[in-house]
């Protein structure tokens, strides 16, 4: 597939609209969200649009693998021909590196993916996370309570978001501080 970037929301809506509703809300917010940030990146903004309509595609069936969706939307991009930048965005969006860590895929993550740690994977995680499961607008605090209620104290996820909140919440806030510092 090259550089399919304008064909993003063509497959993810393929890939979860019917079978995920519910993720396909919160994953067209996430773009649309993205959009609007998209101007911040520059030469960036088309990569930041794609991942953000790609970023949960590792939820959707068939693509599933190990259960840790960063990792398996990753992989299934990857030989589906996307760019390897692409994926690994997709591969380490939203603190996934903590949720690799949890789960013992920490090295296959690693070495399979680069982890990009720049503006765009910043707002890739902005996006992300201050968009809720149906698509509301959260505060990144907000988002996290409603992720850690949803799945429970005892659960891997809450587990991982407990050690990633400080990372998350620095990315968030680093994605704020470029938004506010632009001209109105």
């Amino acid at each position: 597939m090259g550089v399919p970037l304008d064909q993003a929301a063509s497959v993810a809506e393929r890939m979860l609209a019917h079978s995920l509703p519910r993720r396909w809300r919160h994953v067209q917010s996430v773009a649309a969200k993205a959009a609007q940030v998209a101007p911040l990146m520059e030469a960036d903004a088309e990569m930041l649009v794609a991942a953000a309509w790609l970023h949960d595609v590792g939820y959707a069936p068939g693509v599933v693998e190990t259960g840790f969706h960063a990792l398996d939307g990753a992989r299934w991009l990857q030989r589906e021909g996307f760019i390897p930048r692409l994926a690994g965005l997709v591969a380490y969006h939203s603190c996934a590196s903590y949720e690799a860590e949890e789960r013992g895929l920490s090295q296959a993550l690693a070495e399979e993916f680069a982890d990009e740690q720049s503006a765009i994977s910043d707002a890739l995680w902005f996006v992300d996370m201050t968009t809720g499961p149906d698509g509301q607008n959260l505060s990144a605090e907000e988002r996290l309570a409603e992720i850690k209620e949803r799945y429970g104290p005892d659960d891997i996820v809450t587990r991982f978001w407990e050690k990633a909140e400080p990372k998350l919440i620095a990315a968030v806030r680093r994605t704020q501080a470029r938004i506010a510092a632009q001209p109105t």
